[in-house]
Order: structure tokens, then C-alpha cells, then sequence
């Protein structure tokens, strides 16, 4: 028996267990995994210290190791994610409709978990955590498999959540990771239809990819970020440059990064020099159309390639567009219907660019950088859905679940 196979049968069940659990038990387990955090951070920190200097080996670039990266304040912000799930309202047996038919059959819908989730993730440690807790309070058991980028510090953390969950009253290895990062185990997680009900990568465009067409399992798409600011001629100017700056630089390698910069023609002239070269102080390499090219210094002429890629970098493409509806055709055109941005004083352009733009999250006049499960009130998330079925935009707990109906008659039946 293959690993991967040991462990999403040990999911199935943990599943079952979970199923059952009360609000109480998931909270207790919750509350002490937020401790455990806090009390082995110095452990968490070393083991991280060695996927951080393996990478600098590979040299896997400044904002990847960002990504990377655990320190106090990052184990903090885990643990008080954990915490604000815990004041959140269980979805599980929430009833979502109630009616009696005609015939006296009183039918209701209620909320249930999903089973067995498989996360497939690169880089970022903090989805070991805001997986595990999420998936905890939903009552859905999870199958992780990270990247080799991040391998000692995931098995780090998920040593250390597990021993706070058994400590808890929960199964041992209530969290599994799959710990062989080598292609061959995404293949073979993904194809577990027996054993698990879904699966949602996180990552750049490629792992996505991969996951989609592999897959016999129902996936979710997640993660790819190709983000725009659209600069309207209507827009505050200063208001809309600290929103790119905030966008592009706050924290370049996370997927609501702002990639691309489009600016109303009539506004170029007094805006793009001075954001240019604010965006230049803070090394960020920049892009742009010939019209661009003739307003900043050390500007590189922009290909349709660069339109379409996400960074993940210090990089921003910008382009001169003639009006809002070319800015739409482009967004739409090299987005990833992930989060789109316009800043403008133009209601009815606001009201265009709400409606046609196809993305999961429209910001007006405020930062890609929000469209955050944590910001929006969720705790921690799961990923951003990129798709338009079951979940779109940040995933956080109500997504983790689906519904049944439980049918009560007397003694009915259909003639």
C-alpha cells in the first residue's frame, strides 16, 4: 500500500469520527492547536530555517522566500487565525430551509460536511495551518500534500498541531501529510475518488493546471492571481497611486498582487511619471506599452506574454488604455478571474466595470491586496476560487460544505 493511499484511507476515517464531533470538542481542539503554535514557535522557526536556507541554495528568488518564510509575528497571525475560527458560528447542522409539501411531508435542508478534502499547495507553511483549522471546524478530514520547498516545516507544523489535537480527545494523526513530494503523489492523490470527495490546489498556474487535467476527484481552482488597477480619468490621482503602490509592493509574491497597471489616456501624462518612478524606488521592475515607454525612464517595452503572466515578483506591466471599455476587454482578456481593481470618482464607470469585468472580487477605489479570507471576515481561508461553481472568491467556512435533505413524513407514499 502506497502512502498516499495509507493516508486518505486513514482520512475516510477520520472522517466519520469528525462527522459526529460537537462544536465543543472541535473548539477545545482549536484552542489548544493555537497554543501549541505559540509554545513551539522556536522548534517551528528552526525547522522552517532549513527550507529557508535550501532555497537560497536553489536560489528560488527574494519574494518566493517571503513566501517561505515563518517567523514570530507570521506564527502569531496562525494562531490567532485559529482563535477567530473558533468564535465563528459552526456551519455544520446549520438549517439552511424548512417547508411542509401538500402532501405533508415536512422536508429541510441542512449544512454537512464535504468528507475528505485533499490541499494541494507550494511554498507557503501557513496553508498547513489555516487548512487544518478550517477543515476541523467544518468537520472535514484533510489529505495535505505541500511542496518539497516547504517539507520541513510542514511536517513541523503538522507534528505539532496533531499532538494538540490527540492531547485534545481527537484520533492520532487527525491531520495527514503526505510527506513524498515528488510528482508521482499529486497524480495519485487526486485520482482517490474511493477515498476522497475533493480536491483544491494553491498555487501558480502550472500546479493548477496539472491538478485540473489530472484529476478524477472534483476540484476547485484556486490561487492564480493575474491582478489589475484600472485607473479611470475620473480617479483621485493620489489616492489611486498609493492603491497600485500598496497592490504591487505590500507583498509582491501572493497571488492578490496587483500584476498589471491600466491608465486612462487622459490621465497618463500626470499620473504615470511620478507612479513610474515610485514604483522604480521601491525595485519594482517595470513594463509598459510604447505610450508607457515615453513617460518614464528605464521602461521595458511590454509583450502580450508579459500581459499575461503573473509575477509573483517586484514586475508590473502597464499598459495606456483609450477608454473603460478597453480596459475591460483587456482585464478580461489576461485576467484569471481572481480580484480586479478600478479607482474612480465615476459612478457609472464604477457600475460598467462592476458588472462586465468577469472576476471573483471587484475592488473599487481600495487595494487588490483585501481580497483576503481573513479580511473579509472569515478567519482564515482556504484559498481564493478562481471558478464559478460551488465557491467563488474567498473560501472560508460555509464553502467547506454542502447540504442534504432530510425528508419526515407519517406514512406517505407516491401513488
Amino acid at each position: 500500500m502506497s502512502d498516499v493511499l495509507a493516508k486518505c484511507k486513514q482520512a475516510k476515517e477520520i472522517a466519520k469520527f469528525l462527522n459526529t464531533a460537537k462544536p465543543e470538542l472541535k473548539n477545545r481542539g482549536l484552542t489548544t492547536m493555537a497554543k501549541a503554535l505559540r509554545q513551539n514557535k522556536d522548534y517551528l522557526i528552526s525547522e522552517n530555517k532549513k527550507d529557508i536556507n535550501n532555497g537560497m541554495k536553489k536560489n528560488i528568488g527574494k519574494a518566493l522566500l517571503d513566501r517561505l518564510t515563518l517567523n514570530d509575528e507570521r506564527i502569531e497571525g496562525m494562531a490567532e487565525g485559529l482563535e477567530i475560527v473558533i468564535d465563528l458560528p459552526d456551519p455544520v447542522g446549520e438549517k439552511l430551509d424548512e417547508w411542509t409539501n401538500t402532501n405533508g411531508l415536512k422536508i429541510k435542508k441542512v449544512r454537512v460536511p464535504l468528507g475528505v478534502i485533499g490541499i494541494i499547495y507550494e511554498a507557503r507553511p501557513n496553508v498547513t495551518v489555516d487548512a487544518a483549522g478550517l477543515t476541523l471546524k467544518t468537520s472535514n478530514a484533510v489529505v495535505l500534500r505541500g511542496s518539497s520547498s516547504a517539507i520541513k516545516s510542514n511536517i513541523a507544523l503538522v507534528r505539532v498541531l496533531n499532538s494538540a489535537l490527540e492531547a485534545s480527545g481527537f484520533p492520532e494523526n487527525t491531520i495527514n501529510l503526505i510527506e513524498d513530494t515528488s510528482r508521482e503523489t499529486v497524480k495519485e492523490l487526486v485520482t482517490m475518488k474511493e477515498y476522497v470527495d475533493l480536491v483544491i490546489p494553491r498555487g501558480g498556474a502550472g500546479l493548477i493546471n496539472a491538478v485540473v487535467t489530472t484529476a478524477t476527484v472534483p476540484c476547485i481552482e484556486t490561487g492564480s492571481g493575474n491582478c489589475h488597477v484600472y485607473v479611470d480619468k475620473a480617479a483621485d490621482l493620489d489616492m489611486a497611486a498609493k492603491i497600485i503602490i500598496n497592490s504591487k509592493v505590500q507583498r509582491p509574491s501572493v497571488c492578490n498582487a496587483a500584476e498589471s497597471l491600466l491608465v486612462h489616456k487622459d490621465v497618463a501624462m500626470d499620473f504615470l511619471p511620478d507612479v513610474i518612478d515610485a514604483l522604480q524606488k521601491s525595485n519594482v521592475e517595470v513594463l509598459g506599452c510604447d505610450r508607457t515607454q515615453a513617460l518614464g525612464d528605464n521602461v521595458a517595452l511590454a509583450t502580450d506574454e508579459d500581459y499575461n503572466t503573473e509575477f509573483h515578483d517586484y514586475k508590473i506591466s502597464i499598459k495606456i488604455v483609450d477608454d473603460l471599455e478597453e480596459a475591460i476587454t483587456h482585464v478580461n482578456k489576461y485576467g484569471t478571474m481572481h480580484t480586479e481593481a478600478i479607482v474612480s470618482k465615476d459612478q457609472q464607470a464604477i457600475d460598467k466595470f462592476s458588472l462586465e469585468v468577469d472576476a471573483s472580487t471587484i475592488m473599487v477605489n481600495a487595494s487588490t491586496r483585501f481580497t483576503d479570507g481573513f479580511v473579509f471576515g472569515f478567519g482564515a481561508e482556504i484559498g481564493i476560487s478562481t471558478q464559478k461553481m460551488h465557491a467563488r472568491g474567498p473560501m472560508g467556512l460555509k464553502e467547506l460544505t454542502s447540504y442534504k435533505y432530510v425528508v419526515v413524513g407519517n406514512g406517505q407514499i407516491r401513488g
